[in-house]
């Protein structure tokens, strides 16, 4: 096979960016899996593993956790795969053989993808499929001792195509406001998880967040169709693409999915289009191709060409949906995201308090009803409740919108997705209250802050409130971000004893 057709040396440093990047990711990926399973999916988190692969197949998950699961065993997965991120970040890939370099690449995307297909709810979101498809192809990418192949180039292009004009299909098919350009005049304040200057993106001029929704648009459905164009129009594609995953890296916390797709991007550009803008180092000495290395990326291509049969055909349907797995490796998925936005914002807090009440039971307590400030009146005072404190989510009033990702803090996200339907919450969120009922570490070590640190409460209660943004004057004022509204109690006060007659261990797993 000739070199000609099927390297692409001038791809060297997009390559190189690329693969570096993703090395990233996955370091943070293992960083947040070690720092959070135990609360969450440990030998006695709130969703255990042990439970899950006793009632699922290994075909179904496949996982090493179904040959043996101990947090032991997780946690060595976990500091492993972290330890091989930081290695290949550090470039140790392009000085080893190719195929040990194809090797480590390998090891990081099994590892990944044993902790993904165990790790239930907490691991539902796109990006996960997207780092282990985006991961897979890194390995075929090559090292330094080669130049990038051109097939592979080709699939990571059509990788980036479904997530960004899978993204800009799901919203034109989704809620009317992505049509009518009004979406963002909600979506910084009702996001998941703003940042610190999300708070800033909500108060822009009405005029210019039409403006972001119409660029959204064009970046998204139509800039995707010229990345199969000649350079430099295909580099100049994928540039508009990193800038507008930088403005949504600017505007709110998503984990790794903007810096992921800004990997993919940066893959695209190429030396001679990179010249034209900056200064470039000499390009490295490159070798030729193993033959064995070209048989493995033509058998790439054609695994890649069949499985792109679904996310293709649901490109296509008027009944696409979005972040799908078609297969149980995370191999060519479906991607989108935010295809309906919220027009209001939804809080469930978290409180406890010392006092087992009058009864020495939960029974029904008193509503409480909380001051713009944070304070409390009535039966509140008098009981003596006391806010739990989220690292990521809004809670305190005055506390700034904090920035965490690429780190991806999943209580705080799917707290998110409790606040509008209890019934996704319903296997889980029990559990964590019957966590913070012990004073369970594990699960307080998820937490910003405990008010009980010296002995846990005797009951545990859950109301939903309704946040928005302060307004400019208000924020000058008072000094806070946010302002809340009581809507109702989410769940009545209980103690440990209540909480066991729930037995939330024994809901059924579910898929956002």
């Amino acid at each position: 096979m000739g070199v000609e057709w099927f390297a692409a040396p001038d791809y060297w440093l997009g390559r190189l960016v690329c693969q570096r990047l993703i090395a990233a990711i996955y370091l943070t990926g293992f960083l947040a899996a070690a720092n959070q399973f135990r609360a969450l999916i440990g030998e006695h988190g709130m969703l255990p593993v042990p439970r899950f692969t006793a009632r699922v197949p290994l075909r179904h998950s496949p996982s090493l956790f179904h040959l043996h699961y101990s947090d032991r065993a997780f946690a060595a997965i976990c500091w492993t795969g972290a330890a091989l991120a930081a290695g290949w970040l550090a470039g140790v890939a392009d000085l080893v053989p190719l195929g040990v370099a194809m090797a480590g690449w390998g090891v990081l995307w099994a590892l990944y993808l044993s902790i993904v297909n165990v790790g239930q709810t907490w691991y539902s979101f796109g990006w996960e499929s997207l780092l282990l498809e985006a991961g897979f192809l890194a390995a075929f990418l090559g090292n330094g001792r080669v130049a990038p192949p051109v097939l592979v180039l080709w699939l990571v292009r059509w990788l980036l195509f479904r997530v960004e004009f899978g993204a800009g299909l799901i919203k034109l098919r989704g809620d009317r406001c992505w049509r009518d350009l009004t979406c963002l005049r909600y979506h910084h304040e009702t996001q998941p998880m703003p940042g610190p200057l999300s708070w800033f993106f909500h108060h822009l001029p009405g005029p210019l967040h039409r403006v972001e929704v119409a660029a959204n648009h064009f970046v998204q459905l139509v800039v995707p169709v010229a990345l199969f164009l000649p350079q430099p129009v295909a580099s100049a594609a994928a540039t508009l693409m990193v800038l507008t995953q930088l403005w949504l890296v600017a505007s709110g916390n998503f984990a790794w999915l903007n810096w992921l797709t800004i990997a993919l991007a940066l893959s695209v550009v190429d030396v001679p289009s990179a010249a034209a803008v900056l200064p470039l180092p000499t390009r490295p000495a490159l070798g030729a191709d193993p033959l064995w290395y070209e048989v493995l990326v033509l058998l790439l291509t054609v695994l890649v060409a069949v499985l792109s049969y679904w996310p293709a055909r649901n490109l296509l349907s008027r009944r696409q949906v979005m972040n799908r797995s078609f297969n149980r490796l995370h191999l060519v998925n479906a991607y989108g995201a935010f295809g309906s936005i919220n027009r209001i914002r939804l809080e469930v807090v978290v409180e406890g308090t010392a006092d087992l009440g009058r009864t020495g039971h939960s029974g029904r307590a008193g509503r409480t009803w909380r001051s713009v400030d944070g304070g409390s009146s009535g039966d509140a005072g008098r009981a003596g409740w006391h806010e739990y404190g989220f690292k990521g989510k809004p809670g305190a009033l005055r506390r700034m919108p904090r920035q965490v990702a690429p780190y991806h803090l999943r209580l705080d996200w799917l707290m998110w997705f409790a606040a509008i339907s209890p019934s996704y919450a319903r296997p889980w969120f029990t559990a964590f209250l019957a966590r913070l009922l012990v004073n369970d570490p594990a699960t307080l070590r998820l937490l910003r802050h405990n008010p009980f640190p010296h002995a846990p409460p005797a009951r545990v209660r859950a109301l939903l409130y309704r946040y928005r943004f302060t307004t400019p004057r208000e924020l000058r004022e008072t000094g806070a971000w946010w302002e809340r509204t009581l809507v109702r109690e989410y769940l009545a006060p209980v103690t440990l004893r209540d909480l066991a007659h729930l037995a939330p261990h024994r809901a059924t797993r579910r898929e956002p």
